[in-house]
């Protein structure tokens, strides 16, 4: 039976087979039992305390039901609840810290469509799961429920200041003001369109706001990190200085600068881990990405003397090496960059900050500022229906992948990954010359394919 969790919680089609009323109640329940066990748990409770959760939502219209599922499970299990309503990913898992809450539980589906809807927990902190917590918490959907009776219920409580404290943190976390700054902000009709225009306002930013109409079924539809288009134009038709888009749930972002070109992750990593390197503020002058990450950013962080730390996909696996490694800063391609000073995870509202600050601070466009460094070009190819599980031991895909290393030498990369859901492939080549990457690309796809076919 396949894993119920996947690389962030559980996800699926909100009142399908998987995202319904009947699991939320039970995934909280189950939740409950194995996030409130052990030595401190029981202190509490024989002290008369309840264990406390704090829960969030973005605006998708199946996030009201879900989450009253999760509240009515929490509280049936004497965990005490303290409701945030619609609040961004990041800014739940801050307040987790904050209060000193035992878990949290963000309902969304961060960039999906809005028929879709997720379930992710938080640690006390407000850091993730690793994988054999949440293995345990889909165990004991199975096991008998905590069942407390009279005063030894759980209470849910509107948690009235949550948007208030959240935005306090963000400022916090500037060392200098936005003013005279134009700044264009897609919020994706998600979690961030009171949050972020606010934030950057108190920053001293002037902000114009698109995508900021939440109606429960409008969350990323034309809008948000991953349609670009709105913000390009907002931000021409405004001659702003830059504009920020987040996608549903704000735990990311990507910007676009004030020609309307766009900046990815990679390129707001290499100008932010520039910035914290000559602040003093880049620990062990070192900078966390995925094996995704452009080899641009590769090279120009060797050509400053930043090391980089290569993860598999994914931002808890960047998360891990960050703490393992006691890092400040990681992050991906897609846009989901952490602050480890700051933050537990991906953060889109602070990171539009930190960057909109880097303009302020040099006096530089963005578009200066990202000419740091190069993007290579990069193909990808997926190549469907093959068994990916024999990859890694199919000597003449080796044999071809060393063929495809040694033409590109330096100026190239490749990366055959397969995937961890269906029967696939992903073939990703860069290069200095688009036409060789694509070259190479389809010539190790063919492989693939027919090496691999089932």
């Amino acid at each position: 039976m396949p894993r119920l969790f996947g690389t962030d919680g559980v996800r699926g089609l909100a009142n399908g087979e998987v995202i319904t009323a009947d699991l939320a109640m039970g995934l909280a329940q189950a939740a409950a039992r194995v996030l409130t066990s052990g030595r401190h748990a029981d202190a509490q409770r024989a002290s008369g305390k309840r264990p406390t959760a704090v829960l969030a939502r973005d605006p998708r219209v199946s996030g009201e039901f879900i989450s009253a599922a999760v509240a009515a499970g929490l509280a049936s299990s004497g965990v005490d609840v303290l409701d945030a309503g619609v609040i961004p990913t990041p800014a739940a898992a801050y307040l987790v810290g904050a209060v000193e809450a035992d878990f949290g539980v963000m309902v969304s589906a961060s960039h999906n469509p809005a028929p879709d809807n997720g379930i992710k927990f938080f640690a006390a902190g407000g850091t993730k799961l690793p994988d054999e917590v949440e293995d345990r918490i889909e165990a004991a959907l199975a096991e008998p429920k905590l069942t407390p009776t009279g005063g030894d219920v759980g209470r849910i409580r509107r948690f009235s200041d949550a948007e208030d404290r959240y935005i306090i943190h963000l400022l916090g976390a500037l060392d200098v003001r936005l003013d005279g700054l134009h700044v264009v902000i897609d919020a994706a009709n998600g979690a961030a369109a009171a949050v972020s225009p606010q934030a950057f306002s108190d920053a001293g930013a002037r902000v114009t706001v698109i995508g900021n109409d939440p109606d429960g079924l409008n969350i990323n539809d034309g809008v948000g990190s991953t349609h670009l288009e709105a913000l390009q134009a907002a931000v021409l038709e405004h001659h702003a200085d830059l504009g920020i888009a987040h996608d549903g749930d704000a735990d990311r972002c990507l910007a676009v600068d004030a020609s309307g070109a766009i900046i990815d992750g990679d390129r707001m990593m290499a100008i932010l881990a520039l910035s914290l390197r000559e602040r003093g503020m880049l620990t062990d002058d070192t900078l966390v990405a995925t094996v995704m990450s452009n080899l641009g950013l590769r090279i120009a962080m060797a050509e400053h003397g930043i090391r980089m730390i290569e993860t598999a996909v994914g931002d808890r696996y960047v998360l891990e090496a960050l703490g393992e490694h006691g890092l400040s800063l990681g992050g991906e391609q897609s846009g989901h960059i952490i602050f480890t000073s700051h933050a537990t995870t991906g953060d889109g509202i602070l990171t539009g900050l930190m960057l909109a600050a880097e303009l302020v601070r040099t006096g530089r466009s963005l578009a200066e500022l990202a000419s740091v460094m190069t993007v290579y070009p990069q193909v990808l190819v997926n190549v469907r229906d093959v068994d990916h599980h024999r990859l890694s031991s199919d000597d003449a895909i080796a044999a071809a992948v060393s063929a495809a290393e040694t033409r590109l030498g330096d100026s190239g990369r490749v990366l055959l990954r397969p995937s961890g859901t269906e029967p696939l492939v992903r073939v990703m080549v860069e290069a200095a010359d688009a036409g060789v990457a694509r070259e190479v690309s389809e010539t190790l796809a063919a492989v693939v394919r027919e090496r691999l076919a089932r």
